[in-house]
């Protein structure tokens, strides 16, 4: 359970309470932030398909996770969990612990994530740049019990981003990633997506935009991306599975072996289900393209695009897919952009590297 800390203690100088200097802090920095940008995917041989790149690795922390670490603050601190001196302890695959670590600097909290041993070298030392404290655990499975043992033992909050990702964001509106993707499409040929692309970690991405859309009353479908080994479409087909025991996705950040609380399947008109290589291959490909690298969860939505729009050209309809460019990809130097690592794991991504490049310049996956 959140640990109720000292929200009401004055700051230092007695000039209020700190938790109101903490939200004042945080909406500062959220008020000097510019909004991330809208990518438009060079397709000529789709005159009639549109795909856009909501590029959110410009964000401050260089992912998509800033918003979800700021809401999760904010959550927290108008909830009375969070007060002066509190530790902070969140389990992570990492991208999510490098946000919250710069969350956690800025408000002078100890930090501590609680991470897979196999997440990438460049997030763990971004966490620890941000002055961050990171705990390792040899299963991905075990970072649940593991961070919450940890903030029990010291006195802490344990953020739990995969259960209050869906309700701490106002999907509603609140400049959240849905309200910012329909104001920056307004001008553009065809302002109403066909399809949202994204992918699945907490679900509460998912969740936002599926509800936006709803409540809006768009005629808008949400499609996500999920790795082969993920539990979620296998939970979005039948109920019953939760949990899948077998081996864990290499794509960080997205795919997870249970069912997560934050996880809305109702709200998710199709699941595509990306293996591991296609994911690497695309991401890898799409650097090429655009001259800087994507990570793997980038290239999960890419190849579900693709797919999406094949269909729609096949069937001769027009219209926007827009997806999500979740962060770059030096934070994957040393894994899915590393021949050696990828050999050591039986990875030949020659194929998948000819079918995305083979879209991208006919606007076809063959």
């Amino acid at each position: 359970m959140p640990q109720v800390s000292r929200g009401n203690t004055l700051c230092a100088d007695g000039s209020g309470r700190w938790a109101d200097w903490a939200i004042a802090r945080i909406e500062a920095d959220y008020t000097r932030s510019a909004d991330t940008h809208l990518i438009p995917l060079d397709l000529p041989a789709l005159p009639g398909i549109a795909i856009y790149l909501k590029d959110e690795s410009s964000h401050p922390t260089g992912s998509l996770k800033h918003r979800l670490a700021r809401s999760l603050f904010l959550h927290a601190l108008c909830s009375g969990w969070i007060g002066e001196g509190t530790t902070v302890v969140e389990a992570s695959s990492g991208s999510t612990a490098v946000s919250e670590a710069y969350f956690a600097r800025m408000l002078g909290l100890p930090f501590v994530a609680v991470i897979p041993a196999s997440t990438a070298a460049e997030k763990i030392a971004a966490i620890e740049a941000l002055g961050g404290q990171c705990h390792k655990v040899s299963e991905p499975g075990a970072v649940y019990g593991e961070a919450q043992r940890l903030a029990a033992e010291r006195g802490g909050h344990y953020m739990d981003q995969f259960t209050f990702a869906e309700r701490a964001t106002d999907w509603r509106g609140n400049n959240n990633i849905a309200e910012s993707i329909f104001a920056q499409m307004g001008h553009e040929p065809a302002p109403i997506p066909t399809w949202i692309v994204c992918g699945a970690g907490t679900g509460g991405t998912s969740a936002t935009l599926g509800r936006f859309v709803r409540y809006h009353r768009h005629a808008t479908l949400i499609c996500v991306a999920d790795p082969a080994h993920s539990v979620f479409h296998r939970h979005w087909h039948d109920r019953t599975i939760r949990h899948n025991d077998g081996a864990c996705s290499l794509i960080e950040g997205i795919g997870r072996p249970r069912v997560e609380p934050s996880f809305v399947p109702n709200v998710i008109d199709r699941m595509e289900v990306v293996e591991d290589a296609a994911s690497i291959a695309a991401a890898r490909v799409l650097s090429r393209h655009l001259g800087r690298r994507v990570g793997g969860s980038t290239g999960t939505n890419l190849v579900a695009c693709a797919r999406l729009a094949t269909e729609m050209a096949q069937a001769g309809v027009r219209g926007s897919i827009v997806t999500i460019l979740c962060d770059s990809g030096e934070r994957y130097a040393s894994t899915c952009f590393n021949d050696a690592w990828l050999a050591q794991r039986g990875l030949d991504l020659a194929d998948e590297e000819a079918r995305m490049t083979a879209f991208l310049e006919t606007g076809s996956l063959a």
